[in-house]
């Protein structure tokens, strides 16, 4: 079967699974093909855990899940070494990091140190416990949940963490014939008329499909176009309209970098092989979202970060 086709089944079952959510099911296969880590952030209910289990169930993969909580340690994410009484040694116990889909849910509700266990393993795709490291599988993508809306309990991820996740997902609540489709399909899984097995993509597959959106081509005036995109957002005073009064700090080259992968991973769902302007504004607000800080002139003002990337793409164009 010819790879687009495997993946494009991973997102039709998707799609039928979490109803109304089209544009979270792209971002979360762009992040799989470009290898690279979600950040999603929704009210309760909108399907976010749902997403992950689903994609876990669809790819061949080991699936994980932390629950993160106030009185988390960081041994509860990367594991920790066990004394065996029988021989007298050491050994490390894995924690729920060693897998290869990970839900990271609710992840401002743990403590910092916590929080940059889990970040660190997902910059250096390792763990280190007492002097010995440890490599994780190589299909490795984490998917983190945070509610937008609770303070109480919560650590809020500093600005300079947000940044290692390679897209930002805002989920929003369905529309109101998907909500009554969203009715249906859960009845239907309560009573067992959705129960079917569906086949797994095998990871070699996925390994496959990433060579080649490594190989998509992307051209010098494309890579102009991204740079100055990340440019606009740390340099606004040069341009007019609202952005000098909405930006506060912008992007780092991590942005740069996001937008490359991701545009390569969108041209190749879309049976491209080159990157045109258009992949990289239909990805730019996922990759560049998270890591354009706002003034308290525009936070005051109510102004989001998916209002300032809008801004930004009108004023910003190709040459």
């Amino acid at each position: 079967m010819d790879l687009r086709e495997s993946i494009r089944k991973i997102s039709d079952a998707m799609n039928a699974a979490v109803i109304g959510q089209q544009d979270v099911v792209e971002r979360i296969l762009i992040a799989l093909l470009a290898d690279g880590h979600v950040l999603m952030e929704g009210l309760p209910g909108t399907a976010k855990t749902r997403s992950v289990k689903t994609l876990s169930n669809l790819v061949e993969s080991d699936f994980g899940r932390i629950q993160f909580t106030p009185d988390l340690l960081p041994s509860d994410v990367t594991g920790s070494e066990i004394y065996r009484e029988q021989n007298g040694t050491f050994e490390f116990q894995q924690g729920p990091i060693f897998g290869n889909l990970i839900l990271a849910d609710e992840i401002n509700r743990a403590p910092a140190k916590v929080q940059a266990a889990l970040l660190e393993a997902m910059e250096e795709r390792q763990v280190t416990v007492a002097s010995q490291t440890h490599k994780l599988p190589e299909l490795f993508l984490v998917l983190a949940t945070q509610n937008p809306i609770e303070q109480e309990g919560t650590y809020p991820l500093p600005e300079a963490q947000m940044d290692r996740f390679l897209l930002y997902v805002r989920v929003d609540y369905p529309a109101a014939d998907h909500e009554a489709a969203i009715l249906r399909l859960v009845r239907g899984e309560k009573s067992g008329q959705h129960s079917d097995a569906v086949a797994q993509t095998s990871q070699e597959v996925i390994f496959q499909a990433r060579q080649e959106v490594h190989a998509i081509h992307v051209a010098e005036a494309a890579e102009r176009y991204m740079v100055d995109l990340v440019l606009a957002t740390r340099n606004p005073q040069q341009y007019e309209g609202n952005l000098p009064k909405w930006i506060r700090l912008g992007s780092s080259p991590r942005g740069t970098l996001a937008l490359d992968a991701a545009a390569r991973a969108h041209a190749w769902l879309a049976g491209q092989d080159f990157v045109s302007p258009d992949n990289i504004r239909a990805v730019a607000p996922a990759c560049l979202a998270h890591r354009v800080h706002l003034t308290y002139e525009a936070e005051a003002a109510g102004v989001t970060r998916s209002d300032v990337i809008d801004e930004l793409l009108q004023n910003v164009v190709p040459v």
